[in-house]
Parts: structure tokens; sequence; C-alpha cells
């Protein structure tokens, strides 16, 4: 079974080294792979590359469809495990789109890295299969709110939010835009019976200076209600690039 990846600005697959940005891991050194397709659709999406393809009428604010065929790329999980492995990490992230749509290669491709850890970072909407969840050390689950443009019937799945926040390896990053935004966390907090110290709020923005401005007033809404803030490091370091 191929897994099905996203494409660096060269049409490349999107392995690469860096520091992981956000959440609580942020500045590691890490390994990143990032996979194609979502079963969302984020107005405010910042890799729109991995899921709005040409004909695919849902909403993103940049309005631009990408060619699929040169923005996704095949490789095999070994293939795969073999450029990771490569850049010398002894931790990968594994990202998107939505990467538990592909669970099953994922596991195949881990085989080949036995050693190494393993973060993904997750829409919270797919279960992962017993053989990869057996592998992370890490889940970074990022429901969707209403400002995403997601209805709740799709992006808010009880059984898997109930599952997450029962799983002590999940970390729940909510996307802020707005300080109302907060108001739904606390619903979703109390729904799920979610603990502070799992909680991150995250300034939406995809330049420094929309993250500044919105930290500032996101800041002392942690203060208040006891929640974690999550920077986007590599927003500030290399801007809104693939493969950083």
């Amino acid at each position: 079974m191929a897994l099905t990846l996203a494409t660096n600005d060269e049409g490349g697959p999107e392995i690469f080294a860096s520091l992981q940005g956000e959440g609580p891991s942020a500045g590691m050194p890490v390994a990143f792979i990032r996979l194609s397709r979502c079963n969302l659709a984020c107005t405010w999406c910042d890799t729109p590359y991995t899921w709005h393809f040409d004909g695919d009428d849902r909403h993103h604010r940049g309005g631009a469809t990408y060619d699929r065929k040169a923005n996704q790329i095949t490789l095999s999980p070994q293939d795969a495990a073999a450029q990771i492995a490569a850049l010398g990490q002894n931790r990968l992230i594994i990202t998107g789109g939505e990467p538990l749509l592909q669970g099953g290669a994922l596991a195949d491709m881990l085989d080949h890295l036995p050693d190494i850890s393993v973060e993904i970072e997750t829409n919270g909407t797919v279960k992962p299969p017993a053989r990869l969840d057996i592998r992370t050390d890490q889940f970074n689950v990022s429901p969707k709110l209403a400002h995403s443009g997601n209805s709740s019937e799709l992006a808010l799945i009880p059984a898997r939010i109930e599952a997450f926040a029962d799983d002590p390896r999940a970390f729940f990053k909510f996307v802020i835009a707005d300080s109302q935004d907060v108001a739904e966390v606390l619903e979703l907090q109390s729904k799920y019976r979610l603990p502070n110290a799992r909680i991150f709020l995250m300034a939406e923005g995809t330049d420094s200076n929309t993250l500044r401005n919105r930290q500032k007033w996101l800041s002392p809404l942690c203060l208040t209600h006891g929640f974690r803030m999550s920077d986007r490091l590599h927003i500030h370091l290399y801007g809104d690039t693939r493969a950083t």
C-alpha cells in the first residue's frame, strides 16, 4: 500500500528536517512527513495544496485550487522510511492534510523505523489503526471550531474526541481567530472533560504580525482559563512556505 504525500517546491515528497513549530514539542529538532488529502476543509488552512485540488468547490479564503498531479506524489512505505532515516533525527512528525486517512500505510512505514519517536498531527476525526496507535508517542489533536467553516457534524465527532480525551498522549490544540472562539473551547472542555494542562490555544495566522497582534489578546485569556499558548515558530523563522 503506497503513501500519498504532498510535494515540496521542487515537486519531490515533502519529507524534511526542521524545528517543530507548534504545541508541546515546539523547538525540538525533528523530521517531518506531510501527507496529502484531508476529510475537512478549513477556510483558513495553511496547507490547501494538500486537499484543495482543481474541481473542489469547498471554500478556502485564498481562492486558489491546485493541480492534483503536481501536488501529490506516491512513495512506498519503505522508500518513505528510508528518506526519513536519512535525515538523522530521532523524532518524526506525521502531518497533513489528515494523516490518519492513511493509517495502515503509515504503520507499514514505521515498521522500517523501529527506533524513532512518533508524533501525529490530526484533526481528531479519524481513529488510528491499532498498529499505528501502538507506535505513537504523542497525538496533537486540533479539533476545528465553527470559524473553520466545517460543520460540527463533520469536525467534532464525539466518540473520537472522547477517545483522545481519555488518552494521556493526546494534546488538544485549538486555532483561535477571535476572542469569542475561546467560549467554544470552554464548551468543549466542559463537555469532554479536557484537562487544562493538555489544552493549547494558538492564534490563527500565516505571518508574524498577525500572530503577534492576536497573541496580545490571546495570552491574557490563556492566563484567565489556565490554558497553554502555542506560538507558530516556523512562521517567524521561515514564513508560510513548504517543507519548513
